[in-house]
């Protein structure tokens, strides 16, 4: 017969047994979420970093004439797989007052990660890196806070300078090999720094309305009011005439004013200027009698592919340095407050590697790195941003009216 030494020893018993099941329930609660939490995390910062070395080996294959070559992560599947097990086993009343149990426990994790790696390839991708960017993704960076001074460097191939008619007079090109060009291609850029700094330019689209039927004597209807309003379309009464109008969202305007403040003749003319261009020059209109008119501007802004940014970049590496120009005479002094780095994305050549852990590439022997500022982070950044639009489609967004500050 089995007995327990003394009062109370099988309530101690029964509590130890509890303990331990007890433990054995909360084990894998404790070895499941921590590691699932660390492994997610991981990947994750693992694809961002490989994406950036991508891009950084990018720039260093075009600084010696070679193909870039693009390839992403797509998708990774891991599989989590969380055991414990244990026993409890032991005798009572070994002796006197004492109880023997012994415990054994046991816990595994395996984890069986999936990785799915493509290269980007194909007619579809090649025309997206190599056909410049619209004027949609320039607003876009625009309405993020991005410097125009670092946008205008990095995307844009140049300014074409407009005659007042609208047609083009000169184009100043984005090119160190064009030594005069590319002066006064700076500071322009800088001038318009300058206003973006002190909240005096204006990014948004010109809207107006265009008129259907003009000069009716008769007024319409209420049916004619309700069948307008339900094709987007208003009345408007001028004296005893009535005019059926259509509203119209144009193209996008930088300039130093409110488009708003002009009549809707003057921004549908305007919209034509910029309408009878491709998408990817940008109308500036920098007129006199308002803040910065003391350098008036009316030119297109001409964006360029990510393919022509990434070999800008990596051709002032070493083949065809930037130099340092100063701003126009004429630009107010915001300008001061406005950054002006050499170069428009600081990548330097080592032979030794650096001791950072990131921002750096070695190739052909040599250690590519990038600058540590903040106008390089926030360069690299764009360009990053720019990969993920050329690689995956972005819906045009609205362009609201605002006041880049």
């Amino acid at each position: 017969m089995v007995c327990l030494a003394g009062p109370g020893r099988g309530d101690r018993v029964r509590l130890r047994i509890a303990l331990l099941v007890m433990v054995f329930a909360s084990l894998g609660g404790c070895l499941g979420p921590p590691a699932l939490r660390e492994s997610v995390l991981g990947y994750d910062e693992t694809v961002n970093a490989l994406n950036q070395d991508i891009l950084l080996l990018n720039l260093a294959r075009l600084s010696v004439d070679r193909p870039p070559h693009f390839t992403v992560t797509s998708s990774i599947a891991a599989t989590f797989n969380f055991e414990t097990s244990g026993g409890i086993g032991g005798s009572l009343n070994e002796g006197a007052g004492t109880d023997v149990l012994s415990l054994s426990l046991d816990a595994r994790a395996a984890e069986n990660p999936t990785f799915s790696i493509v290269p980007v390839t194909g007619q579809e991708f090649t025309q997206r890196i190599l056909t410049p960017v619209g004027e949609d993704v320039l607003a876009f960076f625009l309405f993020q806070g991005v410097r125009i001074e670092l946008l205008s460097r990095l995307m844009a191939d140049g300014i074409e300078i407009l005659r007042a008619d609208g047609r083009a007079a000169r184009f100043l090109s984005n090119k160190v090999t064009a030594p005069e060009d590319y002066r006064a291609f700076r500071r322009i850029v800088l001038h318009l720094g300058a206003l973006q700094q002190s909240g005096r330019l204006f990014i948004q689209e010109l809207t107006y309305d265009q008129p259907v039927l003009e000069r009716l004597t008769a007024p319409p209807s209420t049916g004619d009011v309700v069948t307008a309003l339900d094709n987007g379309l208003s009345w408007r009464q001028e004296k005893d005439t009535f005019t059926l109008t259509r509203s119209v969202r144009g193209r996008v305007l930088i300039s130093n004013y409110d488009p708003l403040s002009l009549s809707d003749a003057e921004r549908r003319r305007l919209n034509e200027v910029a309408a009878g261009r491709p998408d990817n020059l940008v109308l500036i209109d920098v007129r006199p009698g308002h803040p910065g008119g003391e350098l008036p501007i009316f030119a297109a802004l001409k964006l360029r592919s990510l393919f022509a940014m990434l070999d800008f970049v990596a051709k002032g590496i070493d083949l065809f340095p930037e130099f340092p120009v100063e701003a126009d005479p004429r630009t107010g002094p915001a300008v001061a407050l406005v950054r002006n780095p050499i170069r428009t994305l600081d990548v330097s050549l080592r032979k030794k590697p650096p001791e950072a852990p990131d921002g750096w590439i070695r190739y052909q022997g040599r250690y590519y790195v990038l600058g540590n500022t903040r106008w390089d982070r926030a360069a690299f950044l764009v360009l990053y941003e720019l990969f993920q639009v050329t690689v995956t489609d972005v819906s045009r967004v609205g362009i609201p009216i605002t006041i880049a500050k």
